[in-house]
């Protein structure tokens, strides 16, 4: 189904104030090729209330190569579970070898993520995405004070649309609190990274992922070393220029 950007913005203020259920709903009953991106809690959320809707579901994961054995094990737990196909994406071995020949494993606690990023986790997301009308995600407004404070229920991607390809881009618990989201899983029995057990909050690749400490905001978990405002790893880039266009 074709749907306009005013049809879009009118729908993401009618939707704002609507259950994440009737956001995924109206995102699978409208969009025939659409997928629910999984990574973590908020989308794991997201698949336990799909799956009540269409056990059928497109589930996708970005395997950077980099990731925690937990969240290895992890994925498979969510597989079996749900009892859905769980498409698993990698980056493309050349351009993983050629960055790590020339850059070494690291280069991003000197030269900062966005590099090594766009090369484990936006080529193959874009990849991916090329294949969908639609995708559905976990972000939340308060992830990031830095960049995810303005994001709509319903939007056309802004960093994955073209002129030729328009992109849908689902975020069902944009209006959710983490607390709300660790009520679901708690409530639902919804299986969860173990790593969440030991302070993880926000999880991504290991070498740039650790605990928070009490009070501290799960985003300080994520590439420490860096500015609050450049904490995207270019998956929801838009989110950055957003914010700036509205300054």
């Amino acid at each position: 189904m074709s749907i306009s950007i005013l049809d879009v913005q009118r729908l993401a203020t009618t939707y704002d104030d609507r259950s994440p259920e009737e956001i995924i709903s109206l995102a699978l009953e409208t969009i025939d090729n659409i997928a629910i991106s999984f990574s973590g809690a908020e989308d794991v959320v997201l698949i336990d209330m799909a799956v009540q809707i269409n056990p059928h579901v497109k589930v996708f994961s970005l395997d950077t190569g980099r990731l925690h054995p937990e969240t290895y094990r992890y994925l498979e737990t969510v597989r079996n579970h749900y009892g859905i196909e769980l498409d698993v994406v990698s980056p493309v071995g050349a351009d993983v070898e050629k960055l790590v020949r020339e850059k070494g494993l690291y280069s991003f606690y000197q030269d900062g993520h966005k590099e090594c990023c766009t090369v484990r986790k936006v080529a193959p997301l874009r990849r991916k995405l090329a294949t969908l009308s639609g995708w559905i995600t976990g972000q939340r407004k308060d992830q990031s004070v830095g960049t995810r404070t303005e994001i709509p229920v319903i939007q056309e991607d802004p960093s994955f649309s073209s002129d030729d390809s328009k992109l849908l881009k689902f975020n069902p618990l944009a209006n959710w609190t983490s607390a709300q989201v660790w009520e679901y899983i708690r409530s639902n029995e919804v299986p969860y990274n173990p790593l969440h057990a030991q302070g993880f909050v926000s999880i991504g690749c290991e070498p740039c992922t650790r605990a928070v400490l009490p009070n501290q905001h799960e985003r300080e978990g994520r590439w420490w070393w860096e500015d609050a405002a450049d904490k995207e790893c270019g998956l929801h880039a838009g989110n950055v220029a957003a914010k700036a266009a509205a300054r």
